[in-house]
């Protein structure tokens, strides 16, 4: 008898969403037989009380899921795409993605915020939270008046902060908030226009050992190929860019109404500088390529500048 087929996540309640729909997929793929779902507690997930950015580590929430996959403790783990690094460990590879759900992000609005259904009438001074720098730097580029706070937690935590004593809304991300069956509360979706999402946003990916036939196998049953590439693209404006959850950078690639499309933003801290490249080609476009063409219009537009000044300190 064949062992399990071990699928290694984070706990938190939207991480196991994500794993159970991965084995469901697998499942329905006829392959493999029997699945196990092993927890593995990352550093990210064990400190809470400090901003993302300010942890200074990248893979927060994957190495140590890595770290078992290497060692051969799991088959594969699961990620939400936009927490995993641009560079992966020798030896691994992100083998398949399943459907993209909403990229978009959203406002979540506490009480003091009733009535409120888009960024620009919320009203001056209230805070809300967000443990982006991309979201700060887009709010304050596009909303001035938001005071953005930072916020840490699942999202059950962060729904519950945004209606408490310290916050009068959040932004989230709407995949997640949907998965866990809150749509209820949300206020509004934030259009690609206003706020551009992270890489690789609503986006779970399966990473798994590069010379492991059987999870190839695995993976080649549920990937999606759309999402692969638009995503794969996102992560190569991500790569070029040397980016990560320390610089406020966004980049969203897909396809609609017969077009690919790439929006993709570079800003400093304070919002006051914005390199930003919206761009529209034929469907049978390579998605790799025209993310390198939007790599050349951020730097021609002043990106590198503005990554320098905020990995130096120099930037506001």
């Amino acid at each position: 008898m064949s062992r399990p087929f071990v699928i290694g996540t984070r706990g938190s309640a939207l991480a196991l969403w994500q794993a159970h729909a991965v084995e469901d997929a697998l499942h329905q793929a006829g392959f493999p037989p029997e699945t196990e779902i092993r927890v593995i507690s990352t550093k990210g997930d064990r400190i809470l009380d400090k901003p993302l950015e300010q942890i200074g580590d990248k893979g927060l929430f994957t190495k140590e899921l890595e770290a078992a996959l290497i060692s051969g403790e799991v088959d594969c783990c699961v990620h939400s795409m936009k927490d995993v690094p641009a560079e992966l460990p020798g030896g691994c590879i992100i083998g398949a993605m399943l459907p993209r759900a909403d990229v978009r992000d959203v406002l979540v609005c506490g009480p003091r915020l009733e009535g409120v259904t888009a960024l620009a009438d919320v009203p001056e001074g209230a805070r809300l939270g967000t443990g982006s720098l991309r979201r700060v730097a887009q709010l304050r580029a596009g909303f001035p008046q938001v005071v953005p706070q930072p916020i840490r937690g699942n999202v059950d935590t962060r729904l519950a902060k945004a209606n408490g004593d310290d916050y009068e809304g959040a932004i989230l991300a709407a995949a997640g908030v949907l998965r866990m069956g809150a749509g209820d509360a949300i206020a509004a979706f934030l259009p690609v226009d206003q706020m551009i999402p992270a890489v690789g946003q609503g986006a779970v990916g399966i990473e798994v050992r590069a010379e492991d036939g059987r999870a190839q196998q695995a993976c080649a049953a549920v990937n999606d190929a759309a999402t692969f590439a638009c995503v794969a693209a996102e992560r190569r404006i991500l790569e070029s860019l040397e980016g990560g959850c320390q610089v406020p950078l966004g980049a969203h690639m897909r396809y609609e109404e017969g077009v690919l499309a790439c929006d993709a933003v570079v800003l400093s801290l304070d919002g006051s500088r914005v390199a930003r490249v919206s761009r529209r080609v034929d469907t049978g476009a390579d998605a790799l390529a025209l993310a390198d063409e939007v790599v050349r219009e951020l730097l021609d537009k002043g990106a590198r500048e503005i990554l320098d000044e905020i990995r130096t300190g120099d930037a506001s």
